[in-house]
């Protein structure tokens, strides 16, 4: 699972790499619009008359891409790891399988610790029933709910969470890197 994952991850930062340099921030409505200038990205990299490169910019998937991505600060994750500072890697891999199967395992093996930061914390699994068993007469039924008991503790705790701080994710926002320029790259 994370091996395909870490393959459509690679594959996308080779199709957007330079993407940042082609992001435009215009300010003139009171909340920042990001636009992604299409035509300089595709004519720096040589890609003018790619049917499927131009399909992708123009889809919802990729305007959504843009909006998430675009705002210069943010929490960074792998992928923008990859799209700035990776390139010359790709670039020397290519061509060379052993090179880019060892990358992708690579990206699979922190694609895991950024899913399971804590692998000493083993998660106990949930035994199966054994055969037969939902024909034993011995097992109570599930108790009705008290409605009023219910509502009691809901109110319970938003009394709780009034008085809490506000919770905070522990990721840490800082300037997204841009990578190199979109002209460095030309594809065939």
């Amino acid at each position: 699972d994370k091996e395909v994952r870490a393959i459509f991850l690679r594959l996308f930062a080779q199709l957007f790499q330079g993407y940042r340099s082609c992001l435009q921030l215009i300010r003139i409505h009171a909340e920042p619009v990001i636009h992604f200038h299409k035509a300089a990205f595709l004519g720096q990299r040589g890609l003018i008359e790619n049917d499927f490169l131009t399909k992708v910019l123009n889809g919802m998937a990729f305007a959504g891409f843009v909006s998430e991505r675009g705002p210069p600060f943010r929490t960074c994750d792998l992928f923008d790891e990859l799209v700035a500072f990776e390139v010359e890697r790709i670039k020397a891999e290519e061509g060379n399988p052993p090179k880019i199967i060892k990358h992708v395992r690579e990206l699979a093996e922190q694609l895991l610790k950024n899913e399971n930061p804590n692998p000493h914390i083993a998660f106990q699994k949930v035994p199966r029933p054994t055969e037969g068993s939902h024909l034993r007469v011995h097992i109570l039924p599930f108790p009705r709910i008290n409605e009023g008991r219910v509502q009691e503790l809901l109110l319970e705790g938003l009394a709780r969470s009034q008085g809490a701080p506000p919770a905070t994710r522990g990721d840490k926002k800082c300037v997204v890197p841009a990578g190199p320029p979109v002209g460095m790259f030309t594809c065939s």
